[in-house]
């Protein structure tokens, strides 16, 4: 009896999670199907299938292509993704370890100040944050990789210490009596062993950074745009007209890099969360 109790119970709970990825999953096939569909039409008709009339081929994609500047948005982001996502995983790694490793007033308060900074709104920064990063001459795409750093340092250190304080010390003192100084032990004993985390702490950040619009939009205004702000932007036309075949397009293309790395790593994902989570 118990064994079907047991049965009966993953079965609700599959069809629960089958039901809410559906949910979660149909505003993207929305956007793909659409992408497909003369602009005309999208307004009309945005729930139904393509056909003979309303199908438009690559036209969206191409049209999209030649006027937003796409693939010069794509470049500055991938520029901006891949090196915020470094300096994160590095300095936040570097900073767990540090926290674990000197035990002292300093490093728990530093600990905490990290953990605060992940549930305050950055609507209530934003404005203050804009100025000073103007004021610094950080607006460009060099100085808003710092900035990610500072927004995505708190749940990053977070995760890392947790990982950090079960990794066997007794391994560095090895390290160190091999006549390693701090920095190699970190690099080439600690820094493997955090590969889980690493793997986790950049899928996060890169999903983060990649769609961000509000950040680069307030950073870098519209002479360095990214791909949100350049979809947004190069979309809408005379009087308020949108090309919604285009900008449906350019949102399909725009989600394939970051689901694509998303599906070569999501095996590291729950590995990385849990561990951090449960020796935090």
């Amino acid at each position: 009896m118990k064994f079907k109790k047991d049965n009966a119970g993953d079965a609700i709970i599959f069809i629960v999670l089958l039901l809410l990825a559906i949910i979660f999953l149909i505003p993207i096939f929305l956007v793909l199907m659409n992408s497909f569909k003369s602009r005309l039409y999208i307004s009309n008709a945005p729930f139904a299938f393509p056909d003979k009339e309303t199908f438009s081929g690559f036209e969206n994609y191409i049209n999209g292509l030649s006027t937003s500047g796409f693939m010069l948005s794509f470049l500055r982001s991938l520029f901006i993704t891949i090196f915020s996502v470094l300096l994160i995983i590095i300095c936040t790694a570097m900073t767990s370890w540090f926290i674990v490793r000197v035990k002292n007033k300093f490093t728990k308060a530093l600990y905490y100040l990290f953990a605060f900074s992940m549930i305050v709104p950055f609507q209530m920064v934003m404005y203050t944050m804009t100025y000073i990063v103007n004021s610094i001459n950080f607006d460009n795409i060099f100085g808003i990789t710092l900035v990610y750093l500072g927004f995505g340092a708190g749940l990053s250190v977070f995760m890392f210490t947790g990982f950090v304080k079960g990794v066997p010390q007794e391994i560095e003192e090895a390290a160190e009596i091999d006549g390693a100084n701090p920095l190699q032990t970190f690099f080439m004993i600690v820094f493997p062993i955090l590969k889980p985390t690493v793997i986790t702490v950049a899928i996060l950040n890169s999903m983060w950074i990649w769609n961000d619009y509000l950040l680069p939009y307030l950073v870098l205004g519209t002479r360095s745009k990214t791909i949100p702000v350049a979809i947004q932007i190069a979309m809408q036309g005379a009087y308020g007209a949108t090309d919604y075949g285009g900008f449906m397009a350019m949102l399909v293309l725009a989600i394939i890099p970051i689901i694509a790395f998303y599906l070569c790593s999501q095996k590291y994902i729950i590995k990385g969360v849990v561990a951090g989570a449960v020796k935090a």
